[in-house]
């Protein structure tokens, strides 16, 4: 991407488009920020009781939303006359909606992606679903927000810090400005993609954590899980091109402790029950929103025999998902493979 160097008037208007949880609070967050929004939601019950109740009773009870704050199910609606997009929807969802989202659309306009995963059949991140879909003038404005944020604290203006990357430092300053709040701490960033896989790997450790808890394995476990997750997380990261320095901020270390270690998190929650004993199908049977880490899993462990980077946590937890192998004997497996140096993780493209 060539980095642009326009300047960049105010932004008054946006359209945040997925009502789950966090798109909810970025939202709410958008109009505190004197912004007029409107929210798109997939289901018709989410759009009636924001705009009728002002709460969002399916993905984020409790919370009041302002009165300012607009609900639709139409896509065109939502962006009609927008200076700015927040794309909020599952990463599965994500290559569906912006192809319906496309024939609405008339100029280039600054995108933020705050969905993190990594899509199932084209391993790609979801910039790269942007860069293949939408028009090459576009390419500029997208950028991507990641980093430690349970939407269930940040609806509480609770504080939290985030990273907002992108390629066009004049726009990710800009935008900069648009979010941060007493409350919610910006920072910006270039590298795209460690940003992007930072958030979705972390996912896939979530759910091996939550596994470790379910199984009583006690916290010094949990805490090697967290520590190999993340030499996982930068061997694929640098195999992919991103920067491997990403990855000890708030999108690689900062996100993979808040979502390994917290009881908001769903793929823990997810890895928990599967440890208990549970049956994977029978958990997400009964969960309302995404955890993104199951899918996530099959895409990583794609990628790390296409790019042959060594990742013996992430091929555990797709043997547990996909595999009916299970959790007691991919622990077994992970402890009694061949002894190996701690290699630092400057040196992270060796296999270890």
């Amino acid at each position: 991407m060539n980095v642009m160097t326009t300047s960049y008037s105010a932004i008054h208007t946006a359209s945040v488009i997925g009502a789950g949880a966090w798109g909810t609070t970025l939202a709410r967050h958008l109009v505190n920020q004197g912004l007029t929004v409107k929210l798109w939601a997939y289901e018709t019950e989410v759009v009636e009781s924001i705009n009728l109740k002002r709460e969002n009773a399916l993905f984020l009870p409790g919370i009041a939303l302002p009165k300012a704050l607009s609900a639709t199910h139409s896509l065109q609606d939502a962006v009609a006359a927008t200076g700015l997009i927040v794309l909020a929807v599952p990463s599965h969802a994500m290559r569906p909606v912006v192809r319906q989202l496309i024939p609405s659309l008339s100029e280039p306009l600054p995108i933020v992606v705050a969905s993190k995963g990594i899509e199932e059949d084209s391993h790609q991140l979801m910039s790269q679903v942007l860069d293949e879909l939408l028009p090459p003038d576009w390419a500029n404005g997208i950028t991507v927000f990641t980093g430690p944020s349970f939407a269930a604290e940040v609806s509480r203006d609770k504080p939290t810090t985030i990273l907002l990357a992108g390629q066009d430092a004049g726009l990710t300053a800009h935008l900069q400005t648009v979010f941060m709040s007493a409350s919610f701490r910006v920072y910006t960033g270039t590298d795209v993609i460690g940003a992007q896989l930072g958030g979705a790997l972390k996912n896939v450790m979530a759910i091996a954590a939550g596994v470790v808890d379910g199984l009583e394995l006690g916290l010094n476990a949990r805490a090697a899980l967290i520590t190999r997750g993340l030499a996982e997380v930068i061997r694929l990261g640098v195999a992919l091109g991103a920067d491997v320095h990403t990855f000890y901020g708030l999108s690689g270390l900062g996100d993979l402790v808040l979502t390994c270690t917290g009881a908001l998190s769903r793929n823990h929650a997810v890895g928990l029950q599967l440890g208990q004993g549970r049956r994977l199908e029978d958990i997400l049977h009964e969960t309302v929103t995404v955890a993104e880490g199951v899918r996530t899993t099959k895409a990583a462990m794609a990628l790390a025999r296409q790019f042959q980077v060594e990742m013996p946590i992430v091929q555990g937890v797709h043997a547990m998902l996909f595999e009916d192998k299970p959790p007691r004997q991919i622990v077994a497996d992970l402890m009694s493979r061949s002894a190996k140096e701690e290699i630092p993780f400057a040196n992270s493209g060796r296999s270890r």
